[in-house]
């Protein structure tokens, strides 16, 4: 009786891994370390003082999916696991396609031979394409404006498609807006491999000092400031959200998608002065013209994830600010 982690050694796989054995569930957890540490595992076991099965496996690979089940009672799947990076996505369109796709399918199909049947999948704010009024509703139309967003879309119907060939399922997608923050132990965090690509580690390496000057995307929105406006929403209020989806689709037979958001708009200049608050830090900044596929603003209406999940965000920007903080500093 345990929940799979897919990718659970990333930014947000370790934060629901701590969430969940904080609240008495048993897990199993694999990940390929291409954008994690085998560190931040370690650290899930100290902050929570338990430890748990982990695999170093890739999803495309059917036989570890294999192992995996065959070694384990699995129950219900938390789907973390495929790239990530808009900008890359786009320039390496086939790697995104084959990996998160073909790794869903062959994640999907192991299920469905073990007899499990209940998944929350880490969808994105991104099947939204460039909304055309705000706040972002589940039923507003979806479309993609770059790869990366785009598999995320794909898999959603891939999942529904699932349910409507067996009613069997129950199916959570969460679709995530702009993740950020730590663990206030400052024991895991956002720790992407090389160079990292979302904001809030690029403007702490600004902050620390291992880089010149912060890199902004695009001052000629249609913003207050410019500047790209996002939903931040603090780690661990995410990671909340997805045990409440377990809690979910273990009592649910269905297939339904869920926004993951504060509701409040923060631009990056926002973002930037906060931390620059926290840190103390005076931070140089480069402007640039816009990255392809962004969009100008994207922030969620996340009613229905607090009506039908019992869930909602509780934590502030400065407070995702002060433990991303305090995991850079503790990290150096």
């Amino acid at each position: 009786m345990a929940v799979l982690i897919t990718g659970g050694a990333g930014f947000i796989g370790t934060h629901t891994c701590v969430e969940l054995l904080n609240a008495g569930e048993e897990i199993v957890v694999f990940d390929n370390f291409a954008n994690s540490k085998m560190s931040a595992v370690e650290n899930v076991k100290k902050i929570t003082g338990k430890d748990f099965p982990f695999y170093e496996a890739d999803m495309l690979d059917r036989d570890a999916m294999e192992k995996i089940f065959s070694e384990n009672k699995i129950d219900e799947v938390i789907h973390f696991a495929g790239l990530k990076a808009v900008g890359e996505s786009v320039e390496k369109p086939m790697e995104y396609y084959h990996n998160n796709i073909t790794g869903t399918l062959i994640l999907t199909e192991t299920m469905r031979k073990y007899g499990c049947k209940k998944i929350v999948f880490s969808s994105s704010a991104t099947v939204y394409g460039s909304p055309k009024s705000l706040p972002i509703m589940e039923d507003f139309p979806l479309s993609t404006t770059n790869p990366y967003g785009s598999t995320k879309l794909m898999i959603e119907q891939i999942l529904r498609d699932i349910y409507v060939s067996d009613k069997e399922w129950s199916i959570a997608l969460l679709r995530y807006f702009n993740p950020t923050g730590a663990h206030e132990s400052g024991l895991i965090g956002e720790d992407p491999n090389g160079i990292p690509n979302n904001l809030m580690p690029r403007l702490i390496k600004v902050a620390t000092g291992q880089m010149e000057a912060m890199t902004v995307y695009g001052n000629d929105y249609p913003t207050k400031d410019g500047t790209g406006v996002r939903d931040y929403i603090h780690v661990v209020d995410l990671a909340q959200g997805h045990l409440a989806a377990i809690n979910w689709v273990r009592n649910h037979t269905e297939c339904d998608a869920f926004n993951l958001g504060t509701g409040t708009g923060y631009s990056v200049l926002d973002l930037i002065h906060s931390l620059e608050a926290v840190s103390g830090k005076k931070m140089a900044i480069t402007y640039t013209p816009r990255r392809a596929g962004d969009i100008a603003a994207c922030y969620a209406d996340p009613t229905k994830a607090k009506t039908i999940l019992g869930w909602e965000a509780k934590l502030g920007v400065e407070k995702m600010c002060e433990d991303a903080w305090n995991y850079a500093i503790k990290h150096q």
